[in-house]
């Protein structure tokens, strides 16, 4: 069964074909580990110029040499970033604006899921909240000039949850009531919602920027087993249920797959059309698994106005300007 399940994600991975991507430099947050880390892999392993923001050094590291055990030639930088830190993200793209070399991808792929009480990001936001959309907001707002010159691709990642559930809009902070399922589910709805508004925006300011929206379905990643940062000091009984249906090639994706939509959100070349508003996700049953490929949006990432209140209250929590 280990073997049959083996087969299949290799099959999967095949699913993406990406192009020489030499010359380009690729941004990736969340890419020390799960799917980020093979996102990050497969840039890389194409010829990109991959810049790896990692909270921790020594995962960033491992992360370089893993890259490069699979890519000998790989050029992989390291930088620090701490997402709930909007210092640390005004701190990595003054540095990057300082390089001046454009920017052709970005991929917002880091987050935290369901901490089990409610913390705080440094500058005072829900924790989930904080990570997951404001601190890659305001990523975007500092590397827009670089975005811009690279005529870049962004992709957003959301997720399972952003089906249903809408942005927490009367208390965003969930200062006054905390539920850990819905604030994530909160965060993930105006994450997608603002990478949406940022490509109409684009396209009406003519920025040259093309901004996607992909979900990663569901895999055995670190979102939901034990992380001391979160205040999880075990896995949870969800993961393990996760690893077991994965290891077994049931329903479920594994960490290599479900990093295709983002991937192929990244180098598609002929992404859609504003009037044609989609997100790449995985195509088996529930959408949990399965081979990457273009789907329907979730209902709660339709609305337009909610997109651009999104955008608004984004850049007041965040503190950074926008066009």
């Amino acid at each position: 069964m280990a073997r049959t399940a083996g087969r299949a994600a290799a099959r999967t991975a095949a699913d993406v074909v990406v192009p020489d991507l030499t010359g380009r430099r690729a941004v990736v947050t969340g890419g020390s580990d799960g799917i980020g880390l093979g996102i990050a892999t497969r840039l890389a392993a194409a010829g990109a110029q991959v810049v790896l923001p990692v909270r921790s050094r020594t995962k960033g590291e491992a992360a370089v040499a893993s890259i490069r055990r699979a890519a000998p030639r790989a050029q992989v930088e390291l930088h620090d970033l701490d997402l709930g830190s909007l210092a640390s993200v005004a701190a990595l793209g003054e540095a990057l604006r300082a390089d001046g070399a454009p920017v052709h991808l970005l991929v917002n792929n880091a987050g935290v899921m369901t901490p089990p009480t409610r913390q705080t990001t440094a500058d005072g936001h829900e924790l989930q909240l904080g990570t997951n959309h404001l601190g890659h907001v305001a990523l975007v707002a500092h590397l827009l000039p670089l975005l811009r010159d690279g005529r870049a691709r962004v992709v957003s990642q959301v997720s399972v949850v952003a089906a249903r559930g809408a942005v927490h809009w009367e208390d965003p902070d969930w200062e006054r009531s905390y539920d850990g399922m819905a604030a994530y589910r909160s965060s993930k709805v105006a994450q997608g919602l603002f990478g949406l508004e940022l490509d109409r925006r684009s396209r009406a300011g003519g920025w040259g920027v093309t901004s996607v929206v992909s979900h990663p379905g569901v895999a055995p990643t670190s979102l939901l087993a034990a992380r001391a940062e979160v205040g999880r000091a075990s896995d949870t009984p969800q993961v393990r249920v996760i690893r077991w249906l994965s290891g077994r090639g049931l329903l479920v994706g594994t960490a290599e797959s479900a990093g295709l939509p983002a991937l192929l959100a990244a180098v598609d070349p002929h992404p859609p059309a504003a009037q044609d508003a989609c997100m790449y996700g995985p195509s088996g049953p529930g959408r949990v698994g399965g081979a990457p490929a273009r789907q329907s949006l979730y209902r709660p990432l339709r609305d337009a106005g909610d997109a651009a209140r999104v955008w608004d209250l984004s850049q007041r929590l965040a503190g950074v300007p926008l066009p």
